[in-house]
């Protein structure tokens, strides 16, 4: 199968040639970075053009079709539009931890890049911790929007905020027994290990009615977990205007608006990696003719057509359920999520101790 190996080895040969060891490792995340942020940046053109034209499609209407061929530059007129656009800070406000809080879920998406394997031998950082570092990572979100909320001296961004920390803190649970799931199948905390273990069949389908069910909790618990609808009600429109985002306009709320898309392309790579086998082809077990056609196909294709196929799922829970009340929000996660996990984590750790699985 091909991959980036030579590429990433090229640069790094060519800069140790030329540059000491110290300005070599500089010189490589600073590249790393710049890679990140251009990434960030066509994610949210695509991403934002691809939640309208789903939109559009699931309620049978055109949806954006002026700016550029189809409407395909509408997200680039909305980004200039957020650009020329003034950022104003209330005047009760926080200052410093208003303007702080938009970075620091720009932050919190730029650390969760790093482990992602997007093609075979092209990642960041390997870490043998990889799953860890994700979970505690992601969890620092929460840090960005409860700052936000109180920071912006409004009540409904207050309220918004504290939505947001119950409902993110709860359903961190429900996510986190789902992907020990597959800790536990794999026996690794790697990332590139998990994907290895998937070599002859992806883990939703080797592991039988289990993994199924904690992917389905998986999708559920990250949909909350970034705010989605029909979890959204952290920026509830017919309730707190925007919620804890309120205050915020021009370029500040062109990051928060930019983190959310890109987290949801976050969870849905972590998704496409554990369950779905991340950048590895479809194989079916010993069929080796059926698998050495299956990878032809470029593994960064596999990787992203997963993570996309991952987001329309997401897109589409938006435009099909209505926004539930916080009571309810948090009936489905403690009543029902939870002790469903925690008994298919039971379910799991049997499975692989006796061998049960492909």
């Amino acid at each position: 199968m091909w991959s980036f190996s030579n590429i990433s080895k090229f640069i790094d040969n060519w800069l140790r040639a030329t540059f000491n060891p110290i300005w070599t490792m500089v010189i490589e995340m600073v590249i790393a970075g710049v890679c990140v942020i251009g990434l960030f940046a066509i994610l949210g053109l695509v991403l934002v053009i691809m939640e309208r034209k789903v939109s559009a499609w699931m309620q049978i209407r055109l949806g954006p079709n002026r700016v550029g061929p189809k409407g395909m530059l509408q997200s680039l007129a909305d980004t200039v539009k957020l650009l020329v656009k003034e950022g104003m800070t209330p005047a009760g406000a926080d200052k410093f931890l208003f303007n702080l809080a938009p970075f620091i879920a720009m932050m919190v998406a730029m650390l969760l890049m790093a482990p992602i394997a997007f093609a075979k031998d092209f990642q960041m950082w390997d870490l043998n911790i990889g799953v860890l570092y994700v979970s505690a990572v992601s969890s620092i979100m929460v840090i960005s929007i409860l700052i936000a909320g109180w920071a912006s001296n409004n009540k409904y961004s207050l309220m918004g905020a504290m939505r947001s920390g119950a409902q993110i803190v709860s359903y961190e649970l429900s996510a986190g027994l789902s992907i020990l799931s597959i800790v536990v199948l794999s026996g690794s905390l790697n990332l590139n290990d998990i994907i290895q273990s998937q070599a002859d069949g992806w883990w939703i389908f080797k592991g039988h009615i289990p993994v199924i069910i904690a992917f389905i909790i998986f999708i559920i618990a990250v949909t909350a977990e970034t705010n989605r609808a029909p979890f959204d009600l952290a920026e509830a429109e017919s309730e707190l205007t925007a919620g804890f985002h309120t205050e915020y306009s021009g370029m500040k709320f062109a990051l928060f608006f930019l983190a959310e898309y890109v987290n949801v392309f976050i969870v849905c790579a972590i998704g496409a990696t554990l369950f779905l086998g991340g950048w590895m082809p479809f194989h079916i077990g010993h069929w080796q003719g059926f698998n050495h056609v299956m990878d032809y196909i470029p593994s960064s294709i596999w990787f992203f057509g997963k993570t996309f196929f991952l987001i329309f799922l997401i897109m589409w829970f938006r435009w099909t359920f209505p926004r539930l009340r916080i009571d309810q929000l948090l009936n489905l996660e403690w009543r029902y999520l939870l002790p469903i996990s925690m008994f298919n984590i039971l379910l799991v750790t049997l499975m692989a101790i006796l061998g049960w699985h492909f």
